[in-house]
């Protein structure tokens, strides 16, 4: 099994490296709901919708729901 939060944990290091997602701070996999919150530096947040993906499927979806 994929440890989901390890890979957001990663993810999260990558996308600070680009200009779109500088400022986020954390992404947070929640196994209840099957969701990610990204947190940025302003305290703002975006919810991403994960159910039922792989870890390679989680970043598109994290990516494509968090831009």
């Amino acid at each position: 099994m994929e440890d989901l939060q390890k890979v957001c944990d990663l993810l999260t290091a990558t996308l600070k490296e680009t200009r779109n997602l500088r400022k986020l701070k954390k992404l947070y996999y929640d196994k209840s709901t099957e969701t990610v919150t990204a947190t940025f530096e302003c305290g703002g947040t975006k919810k991403a919708n994960v159910a039922g993906d792989s870890g390679t499927a989680m970043i598109s979806d994290i990516i494509k729901q968090i831009i």
